[in-house]
């Protein structure tokens, strides 16, 4: 612990230092899961906060640094056999990244966004003062306020997370739909039984979708293999759901028992937990059609198996400027328009499979998405009054937008347009084109928000906008480096940048994959 207080220390102090000479930052965390585009300027590093400080088993409690990613998160609670409530599905995803932005996953319809797993936040103010905030101790406005805030108030140094028991396996069922509001439907019904601990779902088409439930548990039939995921042979679980659902009935259709539309695997925790990682969901296979004459089977997954887990492809992606031409979106929408806007984007951007995570709705002064259903006569944009308690749904939209910069921005701006339409929101980790008279008052005004910059003495720091926004009129006009823009040049340099980092390594070490019965 003396060692983060030191570190803590020389944080604060050369936050203090901005702070004198009125000079705004950034915060430098040495990764990346944004799809945003960076923006060179002052940072303070806070790079070398990422260990597990401890974890208390008795009590169920991990000290964790802001920087620690979630598969060493995973890793180590695992050890005691606990594990946290929440964990983001990359596995490179960091605890400080999941309170500071949005962080909500397939167990948040029970549990909430990550942060609502968070039992304090240790932070040093834009001062350079150094605080702790809870969720409901004296500086609960605080801790409400720079969950979700992108670092804005300022710099998260230490959480307290609470964990849960771990089970050995995850039962996991495959629902198979055939029409959108048959899925749509199907979510509802199975975040409502107990036994569910985990809920999201893939679409691959209007007539083929999937609702994926899993439940913790130590027994596994004896003549049942578990399946995996994590290793180079093994299938992306979005093709092995595909390829078990492909011949079930739907649950609307003739079947024998109400079982006859459901296939059963037996995953190992820890597999379970980073299962999209190998592909990024289904976001690899975009590389394969960019390099168009490698085919897209599992021997060449197999053999380039290293560069297709989502820290790889986060650098390359990076690095090739391919980002400027992706729609990679997470819209939350009530469920009573989610079949509207996914015939939207069928129709408007042809994009599938499409991402279905139910999620406890947090009610407003939040900078996490919420859902206004619209109501005849009455704006969407109105905040809504409805209870903590309330649902709603992510949809996963990622995909090839335009090439040409101006039709790809327009068609992110008609997406914005409709999710308010439809009375949705979208998380603000991506391209984020709003004005600032659109931005505001989706997020009930900015009062809440400048007394807090005010209290905290944040109002040198950027705000939450300046850091999330695309000037649209910039975004039409960049264009990448002449010789990025040559195919395939630009894709094979994000490939060596990610060569260079060398974090193939960390998944090839990674401790939470399935090792055995033995293990």
């Amino acid at each position: 612990m003396e060692r983060h207080r030191s570190a803590v220390a020389k944080i604060a102090t050369a936050v203090r230092g901005f702070f004198d000479r009125s000079e705004p930052y950034r915060i430098f965390h040495g990764s990346t899961n944004s799809t945003r585009p960076t923006r060179n300027s002052r940072a303070v590093d806070i790079s070398a906060l990422s260990n597990v400080i401890s974890v208390d088993k008795a009590r169920r409690i991990a000290l964790v640094e802001p920087n620690v990613p979630m598969d060493a998160l995973v890793s180590r609670t695992l050890k005691d056999g606990l594990v946290p409530p929440v964990v983001m599905e990359f596995p490179g995803i960091t605890a400080g990244g999941g309170f500071a932005g949005t962080a909500g996953e397939s167990s948040s319809f029970r549990h909430g966004f990550f942060d609502d797993t968070v039992r304090s936040v240790e932070m040093v103010l834009a001062d350079g003062e150094v605080v702790t905030a809870t969720p409901d101790g004296d500086k609960a406005d605080l801790f409400r306020g720079a969950a979700g805030a992108v670092g804005t108030l300022g710099v998260t140094t230490l959480l307290e997370l609470r964990l849960m028991e771990a089970k050995k396996y995850v039962r996991t069922r495959y629902r198979r739909t055939s029409s959108l509001a048959e899925a749509v439907q199907a979510v509802r019904e199975e975040v409502a039984r107990p036994e569910n601990d985990y809920v999201d779902g893939i679409l691959f088409s209007k007539d083929h979708g999937v609702i994926v439930t899993g439940t913790l548990t130590d027994e596994k039939p004896a003549d049942v293999k578990p399946q995996t995921f994590s290793r180079a042979w093994d299938p992306w679980f979005y093709l092995h759901v595909r390829d078990r659902t492909k011949s079930l009935p739907s649950a609307a259709g003739p079947s024998k028992s109400a079982e006859d539309n459901v296939a059963v695997d037996y995953v190992p925790l820890g597999e379970y937990l980073f299962r999209y990682d190998r592909g990024g969901f289904w976001v690899g296979a975009l590389a394969f059609q960019y390099f168009w004459m490698v085919p897209f089977t599992r021997l060449t997954r197999w053999f380039l198996d290293d560069f297709l887990h989502t820290r790889m492809m986060y650098r390359a992606l990076h690095g090739s400027g391919e980002s400027a031409r992706l729609i990679i979106q997470d819209l939350a929408m009530p469920f009573e328009t989610t079949e509207k806007f996914v015939n939207y984007t069928s129709k408007e951007h042809d994009i599938w499979p499409l991402w279905l995570c139910p999620l406890k709705k947090r009610g407003p002064p939040t900078f996490h998405p919420f859902t206004t259903p619209p109501v005849e006569g009455q704006a969407a944009q109105k905040i809504s009054d409805a209870g903590e308690e309330d649902m709603m749904l992510n949809v996963g939209v990622w995909g090839w937008g335009p090439k040409d910069s101006r039709n790809f921005v327009a068609k992110n701006r008609e997406l914005e347009a409709k999710v308010r339409e439809l009375g949705g929101m979208k998380w603000l980790y991506a391209h984020t084109y709003y004005g600032p008279d659109e931005f505001w008052p989706m997020y009930g005004g900015r009062d809440w928000y400048d007394a807090l910059r005010a209290k905290y003495h944040a109002t040198n720091l950027p705000t939450v906008w300046d850091k999330v926004h695309v000037d649209p009129e910039v975004a039409q006009g960049k264009k990448r480096h002449w010789l990025k823009r040559q195919w395939p040049v630009g894709g094979l340099w994000g490939i060596y940048q990610s060569i260079k980092s060398k974090d193939y390594m960390l998944h090839r070490k990674a401790g939470w994959k399935w090792k055995g019965d033995e293990a």
